[in-house]
């Protein structure tokens, strides 16, 4: 099942194509996104939207609590059944909230669900074993470790070769380019994110 998250971060400026997905809006996400897309659900405290959006929330959290609006909205969606989930508005603003949407990627892949970001300039996903390419040639992308360092297996078709590892703390990944419909990284061991930059149309 697929599902849409709407965060309170840039706006997102292009189309976004919710027919076959369910649409779940945090918050302030609530005032770029009320006449761009149909919002099926609002969560949140709305302490940053200031008034109550449509539809009415089914419920209303505290505005301090242990879980941001978009961890709510996440794990509701998964317990929902939806396991293709695509995130608008998570980028831009402020640099926490934007790491911590990285974190929000990374709780849906570790729950076993095909989650991505979708920003002004770039694709966000987390990734692990063969990460094919093809549809991305011409595109630089980074592949930087998630949550752990990780072991390459190998690569083909790319601009760049890749270590046999990628530790925290280290940028080796930043800034390749996939050169061919063959290229592909694959991961051994560890989860990375996979930053599609310049991304054109998606």
């Amino acid at each position: 099942m697929k599902g849409i998250l709407l965060l309170n971060g840039e706006p997102y400026e292009g189309e976004i194509d919710c027919a076959d997905s369910v649409v779940y809006c945090c918050d302030g996400a609530y005032s770029w996104a009320k006449n761009k897309v149909r919002i099926d659900k609002n969560i949140g405290d709305f302490d940053s939207l200031g008034y109550m959006p449509s539809p009415p929330p089914e419920e209303i959290y505290p505005s301090e609590k242990n879980f941001t609006d978009g961890e709510i909205a996440l794990f509701k969606m998964l317990a929902a059944g939806i396991d293709d989930i695509t995130i608008y508005g998570g980028g831009g603003g402020r640099e926490d909230h934007f790491l911590g949407n990285l974190q929000l990627l990374y709780a849906a892949h570790a729950r076993g669900a095909r989650a991505r970001m979708i920003t002004k300039t770039s694709v966000i996903f987390p990734a692990s074993g063969k990460i094919l390419l093809d549809q991305y040639v011409g595109a630089t992308f980074s592949v930087l470790p998630f949550g752990q360092s990780v072991h390459i297996m190998g690569s083909e078709g790319c601009k760049y070769a890749y270590p046999r590892a990628i530790s925290l703390g280290e940028c080796r990944g930043i800034s390749n380019i996939a050169e061919n419909s063959s290229a592909f990284v694959e991961i051994a061991e560890g989860d990375v994110a996979l930053i599609l930059v310049n991304r054109g149309k998606v």
